[in-house]
């Protein structure tokens, strides 16, 4: 059966480098990281007090049309960084629509223009949760579940929950851009940006829609979410005074965890002929897509499947949809978090699919630079593996030292002719993305 070719015609990461493919490239390429002590709130009760924040200029008020800024109050960190990205992409892809030119018709009609955006779980903001909880208290002044059932979650503004609900990143942007074509909202930790891209690609290839928004975002840069990091055994041990740049050591054993980053944002995927027909430049090409669940001891995915099968088919998945063979794999962007058992399984996985192979193929790390961006994750690797395409060069690597047999070490940036490249993720709770993206 014939299918649409996707291709990528616009790009919009996000990530503690600022906003746009350009700041975070220099970084890559340069060797610099944005890992710092926390600004957001203070963290040093964690076993980590550094991560990669948005820069302190990152204003989602100056990202959205002046008639939009009142719905500003509404939105949590992660639907900041969807809105900022879907903005840059849509301006980056050469489009017009309702949020950045609403004088002129839209280049897409809005019933052909999509929105599937990947989400975290929204933690709540502490202050706002506990000023309404401290009403709830019994004549000892101990909180009384009771009365907060009754009459003290009352207290909570009327559009609370509108802030912390994960398909609010898809409705804000939906509505500034007018896409009111097939949206969605998938909640699948780090897999979520991949698999937002792969349901965007079908619904381009089955012509319910001509472009789509896709990508997705993730804060998890404050105390409820940072705490359930910590619990899950992922954060590093990092004192506020200690260089957090030369922590994370992706597939090096001697890691001592992962530092959380907040980003993500959002691509313009098209259909090749709309795109030709417009005049667009084509980035990229979107060439397949694959998905799998992971059997895991605890239900949950806290413990990963070390085999590395489930995400190995995942990407086996994806290479058959490219209609690829291992081999034509050029280069490998994995989640690479510094988290030794989640490393081993992603070294596992990229053993059982490229076998004696694996030591050729160079492997992209992000999380010493930006940090793991958790549900962002694959909206930012998908934009640095255009950029590598584009550039026919792959950015640096950090701290990394014994890496077994994946091409993983620090190394500086090097030219490289590149024509293919995965990117993969396996997540908390087992869902596993895998994307290739070739060369336009």
């Amino acid at each position: 059966m014939s299918r649409r070719r996707v291709v990528i015609t616009g790009l919009g990461p996000v990530s503690a480098h600022g906003l746009g493919i350009e700041p975070l490239w220099s970084a890559l390429c340069e060797g610099r990281s944005a890992l710092a002590p926390l600004r957001s709130f203070d963290a040093r009760g964690f076993a980590a007090a550094s991560g990669g924040e948005l820069p302190e200029n990152y204003d989602v008020k100056d990202l959205v049309p002046k008639s939009y800024r009142k719905a500003t109050k509404v939105m949590a960190r992660d639907i900041e960084i969807a809105v900022g990205g879907a903005l840059h992409a849509v301006t980056d892809a050469g489009l017009r629509t309702r949020g950045n030119d609403p004088d002129n018709p839209p280049t897409i009609p809005a019933d052909r223009f999509g929105c599937h955006i990947g989400a975290g779980l929204i933690a709540a903001d502490l202050d706002e949760l506990t000023a309404a909880l401290a009403t709830s208290k019994d004549a000892a002044g101990k909180f009384d579940p009771g009365h907060w059932g009754q009459q003290g979650m009352q207290e909570l503004t009327p559009l609370w929950l509108l802030k912390y609900l994960p398909n609010m990143l898809a409705c804000h942007v939906t509505i500034i851009h007018d896409c009111q074509g097939p949206s969605n909202t998938i909640t699948c930790n780090e897999a979520s940006s991949g698999l937002s891209l792969a349901e965007s690609q079908r619904v381009i290839e089955r012509g319910a829609a001509d472009a789509c928004l896709s990508g997705g975002a993730d804060s998890k840069l404050n105390p409820m979410a940072y705490l359930r990091q910590e619990l899950a055994g992922r954060l590093a041990q990092c004192a506020a005074d200690e260089d957090a740049t030369r922590k994370v050591k992706p597939f090096d054993p001697t890691s001592p965890g992962a530092l959380v980053g907040e980003g993500g944002g959002i691509l313009v995927l098209e259909a090749e002929e709309t795109a030709k027909s417009r005049g667009a430049r084509i980035h990229a090409v979107l060439a397949g897509t694959g998905a799998s669940q992971s059997w895991c001891d605890d239900t949950v995915g806290l413990v990963p499947d070390a085999t590395g099968e489930s995400l190995a088919d995942a990407i086996e998945a994806a290479l058959r949809d490219a209609g690829i063979a291992p081999d034509a794999i050029d280069a490998i962007i994995p989640y690479g978090c510094g988290v030794p058992a989640l490393d081993a399984l992603e070294a596992k996985a990229l053993e059982r699919v490229f076998g004696a192979g694996l030591p050729a193929k160079p492997i992209v790390t992000l999380a010493p630079s930006i940090g793991a961006t958790v549900a962002g994750f694959g909206t930012i690797a998908v934009a640095v593996a255009v950029k590598c395409l584009s550039e026919q060069r792959l950015p640096a690597r950090l701290n990394s030292a014994s890496t077994g047999n994946l091409c993983a070490a620090a190394a500086p940036s090097e030219a490289r002719a590149l024509r293919q490249i995965l990117v993969c993720t396996p997540s908390l709770g087992g869902q596993n993305s895998a994307v290739v993206i070739s060369r336009a």
